[in-house]
């Protein structure tokens, strides 16, 4: 009881010791005060806003819902959080005793005959003889190793980090797969109008192929202008297969993002619908917003709070360790003589690094540069993400533009199909006036709808890149409590091009 009583404070006083390593600063970096082409306002918590109803489109809001927690790769990023809450409580035992036993039983003999041989000649007596004894057995261990410069401390701190970062993985996962799931469902809508438009064309023309025979017939047209009028006819037939193909493929895709067979989804896509079109425009915020909504960049930021802790448990291994170890042994055989036997020991274990031939200072310089390699990859990915938006939102602005100019060139189209055949009726042209009216309405019907097309892909893509809806359906994070920052040096995180991290 004397040494317990003795080492009690030392080692209240040991395990409030230093914790090496730098302490983790969130990191910093200069961004414009808006976006070039939008106001200084912000757009405030954007990462539960379901954008994509938006388009008003019934189903495609049931398609978003449906695969929402049926994405697989929604599912596997979700299941790293299980991995990395293990990884936390894995990280901080080894701050904790660790005690283990034993026990054991076994018996022992010996069975036989004993021969007695008289050396006076008279004959051998011989008896049986039989021996046997128990012995039990139990044994008890137990370690703890102090934990005197927070090697396990900022090991668990670095875990907590990885959680976080897990849980934006969910996140991540979540956004691309809104983006992916909203660009097939826009491309297979598009594909159904271009069938469309075609079969309209293929209609038309197969109307001014019957006027030029007509005409024919009444000896005002030549054979050319009926060949020509069928090859536009059969120009139209060949542009069908392949916008079909297109169809089938993107209601592919759209089965594969939900998980399920792709004849579960096609049979309901081929019921047909317009093509979806955001009826409000996009409010991009301000580049600060993005650190915030953006879960890629909340990500990083993570996972460089993650490698800065491994700092500190590389340091930790550069001084020394001590144990403190205790064992018990007790014993008892059963036999002819029993007895008892118990033995104990006590006492800590002081192990000193002192020539390792530079291994561990070479690991603490590799986790120095693997936080700097973090630092940059989350820089890179905040400038990324301004990128994004700067080019999204730019061209979700002109596609306006362009898809109002479209639907005018198309009534005028059409508008110049209706007098060209008017007018061949009446001999003042000629067919090659009609077929160019013709080819005129058809393409920029089907520029039309490639830009509306174009036009939906660039809202989602704006809204994703703003991190748009990255938080619905998120499980909250329930790791453990981090540990508190604890003395030392912060790291100096500046937005200079400088190392981030300062001993």
């Amino acid at each position: 009881m004397k040494i317990v009583k003795s080492l009690l404070p030392l080692t209240m006083l040991l395990l409030s010791g230093c914790v090496v390593g730098p302490d983790y600063r969130t990191p910093e970096a200069a961004l414009p005060v808006k976006f070039s082409e939008s106001a200084a306002k912000s757009a405030g918590d954007v990462t539960l806003n379901r954008w994509w109803e938006n388009y008003h489109d019934k189903r495609l809001n049931a398609l978003v819902e449906q695969g929402m927690n049926q994405n697989l790769t929604v599912l596997q990023a979700m299941e790293r959080i299980t991995e990395a809450q293990a990884n936390v409580v894995l990280a901080g035992s080894g701050a904790w005793p660790q005690i283990s036993a034993n026990a054991n039983a076994t018996v022992a003999g010996q069975d036989g005959s004993l021969l007695r041989a008289q050396q006076s000649g008279v004959p051998g007596i011989t008896g049986p003889s039989h021996t046997q004894s128990k012995t039990l057995a139990a044994s008890g261990s137990a370690s703890w190793l102090l934990d005197l410069f927070g090697q396990y401390r900022r090991a668990r701190e670095s875990a907590n980090a990885n959680l976080d970062a897990v849980y934006n993985d969910v996140n991540v996962a979540r956004v691309a797969y809104l983006n992916d799931l909203t660009t097939a469902y826009i491309s297979a809508r598009f594909y159904q109008e271009s069938l469309a438009l075609d079969r309209l064309n293929l209609a038309s023309r197969r109307e001014t192929l019957k006027l030029t025979e007509d005409i024919r017939a009444a000896g005002a047209a030549s054979s050319l202008d009926v060949v020509q009028a069928e090859g536009l006819v059969n120009q139209t037939l060949a542009e069908i297969p392949p916008l079909e193909i297109g169809f089938y493929q993107a209601a592919n895709r759209i089965a594969t993002l939900l998980g399920v067979p792709a004849s579960t989804v096609t049979p309901s896509l081929l019921a047909g619908s317009g093509q979806p079109m955001p009826r409000y425009s996009a409010k991009a915020g301000i580049p600060a917003d993005l650190i915030r909504n953006r879960p890629d960049i909340r990500r990083a930021e993570r996972t460089l709070a993650a490698a800065t802790a491994q700092i500190g448990v590389a340091e930790s291994q550069l001084y020394p360790s001590l144990t403190l170890d205790g064992t018990i042994n007790a014993s008892r055989v059963i036999s002819a003589a029993t007895g008892n036997l118990t033995g104990w020991s006590f006492g800590p274990n002081l192990i000193i690094p002192i020539f390792t031939g530079g291994a561990l200072q070479a690991q603490v310089d590799i986790a120095n540069s693997q936080a700097k390699q973090q630092y940059f990859a989350w820089k890179q990915t905040v400038l990324n993400a301004v990128e994004e938006v700067e080019s999204a939102q730019a061209a979700l602005i002109r596609d306006y533009q362009t898809v109002a100019a479209l639907r005018r060139l198309v009534a005028s189209n059409e508008e110049a199909l209706s007098l060209a055949r008017e007018s061949y009726r009446g001999g003042a042209s000629t067919i090659l006036d009609v077929l160019d009216a013709e080819r005129n309405v058809a393409n920029s019907r089907l520029t039309l709808a490639s830009s509306i097309r174009t036009l939906a892909t660039d809202y989602a893509a704006l809204n994703v890149a703003i991190g748009g809806g990255s938080s619905i359906d998120t499980p909250v994070p329930t790791q453990a409590p981090r540990v508190a920052q604890v003395v030392g040096k912060a790291p100096v995180v500046k937005d200079n091009g400088s190392a981030p991290f300062t001993q």
